[in-house]
């Protein structure tokens, strides 16, 4: 009888591109059935993945699961507890084991911030289950938008960062390739951490990949932000402002980032999707 995988925030971007990418796996799916929970089983994303093969499962209320809400980031956000997402991430790993769960993946952050989800990591280790740990980098997807260049008073494009050092990236729904190693093989990542980027970049090479693949010319302004972070709520433009300091100060995954890197990308079987490669399949960038 086949295993049952179980995703929460199944609809998310996240937890979407996990399902889809893990639907296209053979050999995930001879061991895993699939299943999705979401708080909304109607919308189309639920629909879509039900339609492909996934059990959706509709969960308003997760307290039978050990969680007080369903979106802990969501509720980090609008509530800027990181306590809350704490206490949610504890009890879900402590429902896990109740439930005789064999293995938890945890998507989690690397020890140099003083984040929630590091701390729910520490606690998970502690706990008589096998656990690996997918720690993504950036999101790609963070540029197409919010983060984007942007036509300054005069029209000229330009890319506003807080950084000039190396940023991690990782294209979301790349998600899966990192994480189908550890549910083949279990007991032999029991306890690791996958390094969740493609590379590290520079916010030139970011800039050299948009004027290639465009054709438009990109002026890079490291010195003054702009209008970076506006609009968005103060706890989560603290964390931001957190997470470009630890760009600059330890390229996010600290130290030994490269080298864990490395030893990550060399347990996949299906390499991720490059910078360039993102900003080609995202076309047209600018109007």
């Amino acid at each position: 009888m086949s295993k049952l995988l179980t995703v929460f925030g199944a609809t998310g971007l996240q937890g979407g591109s996990l399902l889809r990418y893990l639907l296209k796996r053979a050999d995930v799916l001879k061991i895993y059935r699939l299943r999705g929970v979401t708080r909304n089983t109607e919308k189309p994303a639920a629909v879509a993945l039900e339609e492909a093969g996934v059990e959706m499962v509709r969960v308003l209320n997760l307290e039978t699961c050990g969680w007080r809400t369903h979106s802990h980031a969501r509720s980090v956000w609008e509530k800027g507890l990181a306590e809350l997402e704490v206490a949610q991430g504890k009890a879900m790993a402590d429902a896990a084991v109740a439930a005789g769960a064999e293995l938890i993946v945890w998507s989690s952050l690397p020890n140099v911030t003083a984040m929630s989800a590091a701390e729910v990591e520490d606690y998970i280790r502690t706990l008589p289950i096998k656990s690996n740990f997918f720690m993504p980098a950036m999101y790609m997807q963070q540029f197409t938008e919010k983060f984007k260049p942007k036509p300054d008073d005069q029209g000229k494009l330009v890319f506003s960062v807080t950084w000039s050092g190396r940023c991690p990236l990782i294209d979301i729904k790349d998600a899966g390739k990192f994480i189908v190693p550890a549910l083949l093989s279990p007991d032999e990542y029991n306890g690791k951490r996958f390094t969740a980027a493609t590379a590290f970049y520079t916010p030139a090479a970011m800039v050299e990949a948009w004027k290639k693949v465009t054709g438009k010319e990109i002026k890079l302004d490291e010195a003054n932000p702009g209008a970076w972070g506006k609009g968005f709520p103060p706890d989560l433009l603290e964390m931001l402002k957190e997470v470009t300091g630890l760009i600059e100060d330890y390229e996010c995954y600290g130290p030994t980032g490269q080298e864990d890197l490395d030893w990550t990308l060399a347990q996949m079987d299906d390499p991720p999707t490059t910078w360039e490669q993102f900003v080609e399949e995202n076309e047209p960038w600018f109007d």
